[in-house]
């Protein structure tokens, strides 16, 4: 005999990803984006990064959303020294180590406008 929850799986899975693909998941996805754009302006990331060729043009981040995954993008906001030396970057200065006190909610958001940069 098969169990039920063999039988409800896929159906859950069908319901998950309908929610996730609604217009309802993409607007919260938006406001997500657009309160890490305003976490980015906040936190004068420009001074050293560029987007779309606004800022510093040392460390530009078009693009950052595809060669990197959200966990990598991340890390490089909460451990930067860390990953300077995983990735054997040579830019100086390194990136600071003062992002970790963010709010997670505002890193949560930060991290969506990264990879929202494709």
């Amino acid at each position: 005999m098969v169990h039920p929850y063999r039988l409800a799986a896929p159906l859950i899975a069908g319901v998950i990803a309908l929610l996730w693909s609604s217009p309802l998941a993409a607007g919260q996805d938006a406001a997500l984006v657009a309160k890490g754009q305003a976490v980015y302006a906040a936190q004068k990331c420009q001074m050293c990064h560029s987007i779309e060729g606004k800022g510093s043009k040392v460390s530009p981040l078009d693009g950052v959303g595809t060669r990197l995954s959200a966990e990598e993008i991340r890390k490089w906001i909460l451990e930067p020294v860390a990953m300077s030396k995983e990735a054997k970057s040579t830019k100086k200065p390194p990136m600071p180590n003062r992002y970790s006190k963010l709010p997670p909610a505002d890193v949560d958001a930060l991290v969506a406008y990264m990879q929202s940069l494709k």
